[in-house]
Parts: structure tokens; sequence; C-alpha cells
């Protein structure tokens, strides 16, 4: 069956367009954005049967193959990769042994030290509604709802997958708490707050995010649509005759029912369909597009924003070349051999320390040769490699708490902050489009709650603000003298006290 699209007709969503959307445009984008988690992450897979990719990998001593090996020459795997197939799906290739493969992820901690330096330490929410009793109760209400989604594990994951894909899209359900709209609106905050915890924010992760746009308007989402594919709680030719023989191999089968799930929203209605059947729909009284959409860093006329892990792709291939390639010179150069010459049964003799050899011949020598020699071209190599990384990610060892050299006097903030300059510029492009993002579902839930019933507000009182930790380390002296010159310039003690990481009860 088709997808039914006539709750859509406002939109004009064209049938024959989304079937391409799905079909077609899904598989693309899904191995473009596999193919950047994969350099990430870099999971490992064992290799298990008799198949010749498979008995080329055991050369090696080791039964696994990591993601990252995809962007290495064949001369090093003894394996060939195509852009068509997967990053583990490989060929031999012939008359090539598999050398030592060395991987080592330098995009991971860097994605992950990002994320600690953008969201290490909790964030704030400021209601900037005018009054003081209205401002409390929403600033509760939205600490609950990301509290049950997480807490800072939810913007943490919200960072990673960002910087990854270059984006990510929050989908705020209401769930049934708030589509059963009461004839009468609770009057106790804390029934509120049960009705409010009830709210899912979901994040989608890009390569299920299929936005169909505005065809004047890029920024603007007529229509959201996921495609994806959902592992059942059940099996599927359980016993088959298949799944058999890839057990007496020694492979793994997956034998649970996989459906394909596609979702259309809109800002009047959803439905879902699985395997293109539609199974469930039904109707959004919000009066809008229940998703967020957030940029890593602003990327001028595209939808996706610019990826942290896609500029690093190329330059972590050639860590992992050149680090492999020392690895295979190592292993050929690193012991040493000797030649003796008019020694009597040199060869069936062990050498060991303190071992003496007796000649009468006074022609006799030994000569040793071989050992690893010192490969300054080399080093400095790698050593660019990973600078050019440094500069590219604007994410240096020291950010992680690798101190290479001596690093000054870093006692002074301004210091620190020079230290640290490339780090914090791109910190601050990143806060910018992430503030903006925690601020529009704060809108949307609170718009939610105010048209279920639950808690009245207009739109001046859901205008928010974020207030975000310094990443630095602070003097705790010299933050409580800036907060006593602040409180004698009349700023607010509320603000004060926020600035200082404390909450204001009164």
């Amino acid at each position: 069956m088709g997808f039914e699209l006539d709750a859509f007709a406002d939109l004009r969503l064209d049938a024959d367009y989304l079937e391409w959307l799905v079909d077609v445009h899904a598989a693309e984008i899904h191995k473009h954005f596999s193919r950047l988690w994969d350099y990430y992450a870099n999971p490992m897979v064992d290799v298990a049967g008799g198949s010749a990719a498979a008995r080329k990998v055991y050369e090696s001593g080791r039964p696994y193959v990591q993601a990252q090996e995809y962007g290495l020459p064949s001369r090093i795997t003894g394996l060939t990769h195509s852009s068509a197939t997967g990053t583990f799906d490989s060929r031999i290739a012939r008359d090539i042994q598999r050398k030592e493969v060395v991987v080592e992820n330098d995009i991971a901690w860097r994605v992950n030290a990002a994320a600690d330096f953008l969201f290490g330490k909790p964030i704030s929410i400021v209601s900037k509604a005018p009054d003081g009793r209205k401002r409390r109760e929403i600033e509760e209400i939205l600490k609950v709802v990301f509290a049950v989604n997480g807490g800072l594990g939810f913007f943490q994951d919200m960072e990673v997958l960002g910087s990854v894909y270059g984006f990510v899209d929050c989908l705020v359900r209401p769930g049934s708490a708030l589509s059963e709209r009461p004839l009468s609106p609770p009057s106790a905050l804390s029934s509120v707050l049960q009705r409010a915890g009830a709210i899912d924010l979901e994040l989608i992760e890009a390569p299920r995010a299929l936005p169909v746009l505005d065809e004047d308007d890029y920024r603007t989402i007529t229509c959201y649509v996921q495609h994806f594919c959902q592992k059942k709680n059940t099996v599927s030719r359980k016993g088959s005759f298949l799944s058999r023989i890839l057990a007496a191999s020694g492979q793994r089968s997956d034998t649970r029912q996989l459906v394909e799930v596609t979702e259309i929203t809109s800002a009047r209605c959803w439905q879902r369909y699985e395997d293109k059947v539609l199974v469930a729909e039904g109707e959004l009284p919000w009066g809008f597009l229940p998703v967020v959409h957030v940029q890593n860093i602003a990327q001028p006329y595209y939808y996706e924003g610019v990826s942290d892990v896609e500029p690093l792709i190329p330059l972590q291939d050639e860590l992992n070349t050149r680090l492999s390639d020392r690895a295979s010179r190592i292993t050929f150069q690193s012991f040493k051999m000797y030649l003796g010459k008019g020694i009597e049964g040199f060869e069936d003799k062990p050498i060991s320390p303190g071992r003496m050899w007796c000649t009468d011949n006074p022609e006799a020598s030994i000569e040793e040769f071989g050992g690893d020699a010192a490969t300054p071209s080399e080093q400095l190599h790698i050593a660019e490699i990973r600078e050019a990384m440094d500069k590219t990610s604007g994410v240096t060892p020291v950010v992680a708490g690798v101190l290479r050299n001596r690093l000054g006097n870093l006692t002074s903030a301004v210091a620190l902050r020079l230290t640290f300059m490339g780090m914090l510029s791109k910190n601050e492009r990143k806060r910018h489009t992430y503030t903006e993002g925690i601020k529009q579902i704060g809108r949307m839930v609170l718009s939610m709650l105010d048209t279920a019933g639950l808690y009245k507000t207009d739109e001046s009182e859901r205008d928010l603000d974020i207030v975000f930790a310094s990443p630095l380390p602070e003097n705790l002296l010299e933050k409580l003298q800036e907060a006593q010159i602040k409180r004698e310039l009349g700023v607010p003690a509320e603000q004060v006290l926020r600035e200082l990481g404390y909450e204001n009860t009164t």
C-alpha cells in the first residue's frame, strides 16, 4: 500500500516526492551520516567465518576490524572497499599481505572534549516574565521537563549528535497527558509539574531525518518526515535454513523482525506507517510544527550545519596510515641480526646476554646490523598531522588536560583565555545556536501547556534566557568579590546568586 496523504492536503505534499524521499534519498543520507558516526565511534566488529576477507584479517592475529580501517590503503589492510558498500564490507586485495594496522581515534576525544566544554556544567534556564511568582513557576516547570528527559545528559547528547552530524533535531511529544484537555485547569503547581513531566523531548539523529523544506525558504520546515528501521521484540524465520548456515559458519545472524517505520508530522496532524501501511494517525492542536532544528555551527543556505567530524576524516586517515607504516617498519627493523664469519656452527648457537663464542680463526668476526634507527622525518610528519587536526577542530590536547610542554604562568584568567582562544571562539559560536534551540524548546513546552489549559502564559511570558557556566577554572574568592561589587552597583540579588551557582528560593 502507498501513502495516504489526504490529511496533508493543505501542504500539497506530493506522493511521488515522498516515495523518492523514503526509498532513494533516505538511503543516500543514511550512508553519508553513518560514515560520520563510524569515524566518531570507531566500532569494532569481530570477524567470523571462513571467507577470504576473514582469512586475510586473521593474518595479523587480531580477529577484528575497526570502522576507521575504511580509510586505510589496501597495501596496509590487504582489503579493498567501495563507496557503494558499507564500512565493514570489503574484498581481498590480491598478492598483498595484511600489515600492522594501527588505528588511533583522534576524533572522538575532540568531540567529547567540545561537549564537556559546552555542557560540562549545568545550565540555568531563566524566565523573563514580568511577574516574579510566574517567573519562578515557569523556571520550575521547564526544569522538570528537562530533568525527566535526562537533564544535563540530554544537552550533552544533543551536542554530540550535532557535533558529529552537523545538526540535531528535537521532536516535542506531549503525550496523552496533554492531548486530553482537562475540563478545568488544575489549580496546584504540583499537578502542572506532574503533567509537564510526561512531555517527551526526542532527539532525532540525522540518518532518519527527512525534512520537507519550503521551496522559497530553506529555513522553514513545512513537514517533517522520519524514516528508519525498527527492531521488534519478535523473531522472524526462526530456525530457517539461512540462519542455521550462518550459525554453523560462526557468523551471527539477527533474526529479529525488522519494520520500516515512516512518520509524517505537520502543524495540523501526524501519521505513522509501518512497511508503508498506515497504522496510526491523529490531529495536533498546537498550531505549530513541534520540531526544533539546531545547527551545530551555522552554515548559510544549508539545512545542515557544519560537522566537527567531516573535515577531520582525511587527516584521521593520514594519521592512521602513517602510524600503521611506522608499526610495520618497527616490526621488521626493531630486532637486531648478527652475521658471523669464520665461526663454526654459529647459526646453531643461541644469542643471549653473557653468551661468548670461541674460535681459533684469527679472521673470525661478528657484524651487528638492524635495529630501529631514528627517523626524524617520520616523527615530524605525524606531529604535523596532529597539529593540523588541532587547527581544524579547534580542540587542542590542553583542553583534554594533556600538557606536552610548559605553558608558562597560568595563574591569571587572561592567560587561560589566551591558551584556549581557539576553543573559546568556537564554543561561543556553538553556544549561540544551541541557546536558540533550547529557548525554542522551552517556548514550545509552555505553548503546549497553555493550549491544553494546564498553565496559562502569553507570548511575552515565554521569553527565556539561557545562562552557561564558565568552562574555565575560576577563583572562588575573585567571584565573590565580583558579586559583591555587582550588588553595590545595584544588580539584582537573584541574578548575582544565579551567576554564583546558587538557587534563589525566596
